[in-house]
């Protein structure tokens, strides 16, 4: 691992070739994706070799890059891909006559979002409108990209936007939903009590359906059926009680948004707890567990972070980590972002600090993934 926010490789070949290796044979392709399709970058030799044809066809999309030639071999090995089901996508996508002999056969065009100007965007767009052509915004940063996007006919969106607040003051809890931000309150308490849990999950039935659902589910494999809501909360004890209900109240309390940042939150927030365990942390890894839980908890509300911590009664050390406190949870919770991010530079530095080994970390990446995709399929 290298520390530019790049994978550091002169050599596309091998670097596409790497990135397939790991993905199909060490890591498992829908494990990182949750069963979407990859977007691949392939070289030009790799496309004259049909590389690509080896791979599932449902489970990737053959990104063409911009400084491949456009020749006859080229065009041909394309269209041997597209017969065989394969998706086409061109990336850094111009104006330009040497695009013309794939436009017929692409499925989505990349348009760097920053990098083009208002206008062009849309020439470009009118210039393809009467091909069956989908068009993927890159590099949107913000909510304004994303509606701006939106409204003039891309269909995909790449970028950090999802992530980033659109705060709007006064904004409060609606009224369905102030059982789910009763229940983070309570389950963060550090006089947990069981009856008031009880009582404020049998106000909502969706919540004890969803409990049940869990705790008789594969991943705990308890032999006899757990039929109460006190019974399922005894069993579960009290670290996998916050963890859970956790996930479950703030899902219940976004469900008007995105489903990508819940899942992102779940991700960090399993990754964190991973880090915390192999950091001498491993008696308040429950607490990293929150810290990412927690972390996106102000763009999937609309609401100012130091508001809403001031209305859940989690620790200190939680709350000095998300509102940007130095800190060594604030130390982990960085590493967990940068890793995400791909910034290796700020990784290896957190790294570095809270003496972890950097081999080890995509590991716990994976494991994390596969935490969040087993949490998303038990359909909670």
């Amino acid at each position: 691992m290298g520390t530019d926010n790049f994978y550091n490789d002169s050599d596309g070949d091998h670097a596409t070739s790497e990135v397939i290796a790991n993905s199909f044979l060490l890591f498992g392709l829908e494990s990182l994706t949750g069963g979407k399709r990859a977007f691949i970058n392939f070289t030009e030799n790799l496309l004259k070799n049909e590389v690509a044809a080896n791979l599932p066809n449902n489970l990737i999309a053959v990104e063409i890059l911009e400084h491949v030639r456009r020749n006859k071999e080229i065009v041909a090995a394309c269209k041997r891909l597209k017969e065989l089901g394969y998706m086409l996508v061109l990336d850094d996508f111009v104006c330009d006559s040497i695009y013309e002999p794939l436009m017929d056969i692409v499925d989505i065009i990349k348009i760097d979002f920053l990098g083009t100007p208002p206008q062009e965007r849309k020439s470009l767009m009118r210039k393809c409108g009467d091909k069956k052509i989908e068009f993927l915004a890159e590099k949107v940063e913000t909510i304004k990209d994303f509606e701006q996007a939106l409204e003039i006919g891309f269909t995909y969106f790449q970028g950090y936007f999802f992530s980033k607040p659109v705060i709007i003051a006064g904004k409060d809890i609606p009224a369905n939903k102030m059982n789910y931000l009763q229940l983070l309150q309570e389950i963060n308490r550090p006089d947990l009590d069981f009856d008031r849990i009880d009582n404020i999950m049998r106000r909502d039935v969706s919540l004890s359906y969803k409990l049940l659902r869990y705790i008789n589910s594969a991943a705990f494999g308890f032999r006899s059926k757990i039929t109460s809501i006190k019974h399922a909360l005894v069993m579960l004890g009290i670290k996998e009680i916050k963890k859970w209900l956790s996930l479950i109240a703030l899902k219940g309390m976004v469900e008007d948004k995105p489903n990508e940042i819940l899942t992102s939150s779940i991700i960090r927030a399993r990754f964190g707890e991973l880090i915390g365990q192999k950091c001498g942390l491993a008696d308040r890894s429950s607490d990293m567990f929150l810290v990412g839980m927690f972390s996106m908890i102000d763009a999937l509300t609309g609401r100012p972070m130091a508001k809403i911590l001031a209305e859940l009664p989690v620790s200190d050390d939680i709350k000095k980590a998300l509102l940007g406190e130095q800190h060594h949870y604030r130390e982990i919770f960085e590493l967990t972002v940068s890793y995400e991010k791909g910034d290796w530079k700020r990784f290896s530095y957190f790294a570095s600090r809270i003496d972890l080994d950097e081999k080890e970390v995509p590991k716990f990446y994976m494991m994390s993934l596969e935490w969040a995709n087993g949490f998303n399929q038990i359909g909670i």
